[in-house]
């Protein structure tokens, strides 16, 4: 409730206590071939992101992989212990837009503004139901930059 009736300058007190939980779906898409991998985790920090680098590798043993990623702190971490078959690459600093889930990212938070899951187990259950159904093609279209695949066909080639 926002409507307060206080005498005029005074502000209302009210006593509140916020309390915050958070769940954070790291994620990796293949923008070539629209294959994909999501991990929830409870932390966004040097501690999630090599938990979930090792389960990005154990899932996809037999090949290298090169994530591109923002210069978000956690994945910069000093200490950080890439998997042998994961390397990493950053885009420039601010650039958001060039990387290449954060459309699939988009699509999702668009969908769940439509209708606001009222429980974090609700939007942690809604997250992994709207996820599982996403073909290859569909992660394909919203992933897959035009200079992108012509540099990883350079690359390739």
């Amino acid at each position: 409730m926002r409507h307060r009736i206080t005498a005029r300058g005074i502000q209302p007190v009210l006593a509140a206590a916020y309390r915050f939980e958070s769940r954070y779906r790291y994620g990796a898409v293949n923008p070539r071939t629209g294959e994909s991998f999501f991990l929830e985790l409870p932390l966004l920090n040097t501690q999630g992101f090599p938990l979930f680098l090792d389960h990005f590798a154990a899932a996809y043993p037999t090949d290298f992989h090169l994530l591109l990623l923002d210069n978000g702190a956690f994945h910069k971490a000093r200490h950080l212990h890439l998997p042998a078959n994961v390397g990493v690459l950053f885009f420039p600093p601010y650039a958001p837009e060039l990387t290449p889930i954060e459309r699939l990212w988009r699509a999702l938070k668009d969908w769940l503004a439509q209708s606001p899951p009222a429980t974090l187990d609700d939007l942690s259950t809604r997250l992994m139901t709207r996820l599982t159904p996403y073909t290859p093609a569909a992660v394909r279209s919203l992933t897959s930059f035009p200079y992108l695949l012509a540099a990883t066909q350079t690359v390739k080639g």
